[in-house]
């Protein structure tokens, strides 16, 4: 059958009266249309699939790349700066030295004492007691704390405090407690304070 002849019998065809639940009974002509119009379809819902799969592959790569830009710029960053990271921890390494050098060896606590008590007689005050407190191991230093009564004026204290804070040594002053004296003068006063010293707790990175 020509062409001519199968576009005159589609053309006598009516399209309504075909029945969907029996291909069979289809006009050869419009089998064949059918078909090829499903394998078009198949064909092109493929290709777009096809597409979209390539399309969703071609983002993450785009989004992978702008990452590794990222990365490689800022590793980039880091090398240039390699030099000033070096220097900068030979700075940190030596102010930690520095830092280290400022607290007080074992042997040194009983020099650190009589600096303390020094400095109280020196600015006019009483001692009624001076006496070390048990150690509080930190991870990387260990406290000395140091509990201390002196007894003078307002001024002889203040005098005495800043005495202690200026010490060479790294010393804090802590929990502080000032009462009229049992003397009952107005011009004497009881000072209650604990100072705290450090020292450097070589067996803390090892936990």
């Amino acid at each position: 059958m020509s062409l001519k002849d199968s576009l005159k019998s589609l053309n006598e065809i009516d399209f309504n009266d075909l029945d969907l639940n029996n291909l069979g009974s289809w006009p050869a002509p419009v089998k064949v249309i059918s078909a090829i119009l499903l394998l078009v379809i198949v064909l092109v819902a493929g290709y777009f699939m096809h597409v979209q799969d390539l399309q969703d592959e071609l983002t993450r790569q785009q989004a992978e790349e702008v990452t590794l830009k990222q990365q490689f710029e800022s590793k980039v960053r880091q090398a240039a700066n390699l030099e000033a990271y070096k220097e900068q921890m030979v700075l940190m390494e030596a102010s930690f030295d520095k830092l280290l050098r400022q607290l007080p060896s074992d042997t040194e606590v009983p020099g650190l004492l009589e600096d303390i008590t020094s400095a109280g007689l020196n600015s006019g005050l009483e001692f009624e007691e001076i006496r070390l407190l048990q150690e509080v191991a930190q991870q990387f230093y260990i406290e000395l704390p140091i509990q201390i009564k002196v007894v003078g004026g307002y001024h002889e204290l203040a005098t005495f405090v800043s005495a202690v804070a200026s010490m060479p040594r790294i010393v804090t002053l802590h929990d502080f407690q000032i009462v009229p004296d049992k003397s009952g003068s107005a011009s004497r006063l009881a000072m209650n304070i604990q100072v705290k010293t450090y020292r450097y707790n070589d067996q803390g990175q090892a936990r």
